[in-house]
């Protein structure tokens, strides 16, 4: 039977007002299947363990596994952009940090606008990095190092984790602030960078906390200050770099984003239950024992806060000419 084309208007009018609210009441159900928490790099690293500990506590408060998958490659590139193009359904979310907002920079052409293509939803754990040196460089505060290494331009290596790292723009930062001459070395990881750090043939590595502190806490290494605002809980007695550097910060963040266009029903719920997981005890005690401090936040300040921190490595990626390794 064919409708007359009034009341197929009308119906097709009705349906399509009852759209977002069949949107909505989707959104409240979520999750209705197993998600998806893309790790974009590989297990065991600081990003995957956020992860599983964020996905354990999600699978417990919402009822359905978050199933973790490590997608490798391109310096978290892959892994980024194979989430922003999956539906915008909650159903696959994606573990993002500082290394979302230094490669909208470092990289040249990429297949996705990180700020256009990701919905923040809510940011976890800041780690600081260390500033940390070889025992054969004969400072012991970040003055006496700048002091030092303007007597000897280009004559000090920087260790990093890579081109692009962390560790490496937290460096290339404290170059533009300081005006002084370091040699940027470039390993393929942190931990080797330390190794050679360990022995004296680097001089200087503004490492992330969890790499560096079994050696300090050996006397092996140096620490002359951390890099965030407030000193840390890890080295409470360690000064940051902006007691003597004002205004500098840099630090390794990790959070959770989805898919543009995703429902705000689903973001605030996703928002909420892991800031209830950030006032856990057992939560804040495996976030906080490698030296990470929680960090919450609604999903609007997360979004400023991504779009600051992108426009900060911008100009510390463009001073550098860092590309990628």
């Amino acid at each position: 039977m064919t409708l007359p084309r009034r009341q197929f208007m009308r119906m097709a009018g009705v349906a399509a007002a009852l759209w977002p609210v069949a949107r909505v009441a989707n959104a409240q159900t979520y999750p209705v299947r197993p998600v998806r928490l893309i790790s974009p790099f590989p297990a065991g690293g600081p990003n995957d363990i956020v992860a599983r500990l964020i996905g354990q506590w999600l699978s417990e408060r919402l009822g359905q596994p978050f199933l973790i998958e490590n997608r490798i490659g391109a310096g978290g590139n892959i892994g980024t952009e194979a989430a922003l193009r999956a539906p915008p359904d909650g159903h696959t979310l994606l573990v993002i940090g500082v290394v979302n907002t230094i490669n909208a920079t470092l990289y040249d052409k990429l297949n996705f606008n990180f700020m256009r293509d990701a919905a923040p939803v809510a940011s976890i754990v800041r780690f600081p990095n260390v500033m940390v040196v070889s025992p054969s460089i004969p400072v012991g505060t970040v003055a006496d190092f700048v002091t030092y290494a303007k007597a000897n331009p280009g004559k000090l290596n920087m260790a990093s984790g890579g081109n692009g790292t962390a560790s490496h723009v937290a460096g290339e930062l404290f170059k533009m602030m300081t005006g002084v001459d370091l040699v940027h070395v470039p390993y393929r990881g942190a931990a080797p960078a330390v190794a050679d750090l360990v022995t004296g043939q680097m001089h200087v590595m503004f490492d992330i906390m969890s790499t560096s502190i079994e050696h300090v806490k050996a006397g092996k290494l140096r620490p002359l200050a951390v890099t965030t605002m407030a000193r840390s809980e890890a080295l409470p007695d360690v000064p940051t770099v902006g007691e003597f550097i004002p205004g500098y910060e840099a630090s390794a963040w990790f959070g959770i984003a989805a898919p543009k266009d995703t429902s705000a029903v689903i973001v605030n719920k996703l928002n909420n239950e892991i800031n209830a997981g950030l006032t856990d005890l057992k939560v804040k005690a495996r976030l906080t024992a490698s030296g990470g401090g929680v960090f919450a936040s609604t999903p609007a300040d997360f979004a400023k806060f991504i779009g600051d921190d992108t426009e900060k490595w911008a100009s510390v990626v463009r001073f550098s000419g860092a590309k990628p390794g």
